[in-house]
């Protein structure tokens, strides 16, 4: 398994509840598709360099996961389909180098 990081950006006026929801779904999705989440970083609302979907602003997830490499392309499929999401980007993350002792 290899690690990688899921950034999505989600609609910025969502409310509580629904933010809940998609944050729910999002890791459903992960554990579905065979992903560990290591860590969870929310950075909330935050300005974007150029609007999407006429929003200048957009919703900050970032999780770090490791899963198998044959299931990251149908998880940013399933990820992008739903409507609260605006963006997602996996990307694979460095391997530690093996220090020569």
């Amino acid at each position: 398994m290899r690690r990688y990081e899921v950034n999505i950006i989600l609609n910025p006026s969502l409310e509580q509840s629904q933010l809940a929801l998609e944050k729910e779904i999002i890791g459903k999705a992960l554990e579905a598709y065979g992903a560990q989440v290591l860590k969870v970083e929310e950075w909330g609302v935050r300005r974007l360099a150029y609007p999407i979907a006429k929003d200048p602003q957009g919703y900050f997830l970032f999780y770090q996961v490791e899963m198998p490499e044959d299931r990251v392309n149908d998880l940013a499929r399933e990820l992008r389909i739903r409507d609260n999401v605006r963006r997602v980007m996996v990307v694979k993350t460095q391997e530690p180098l093996l220090s020569k002792a």
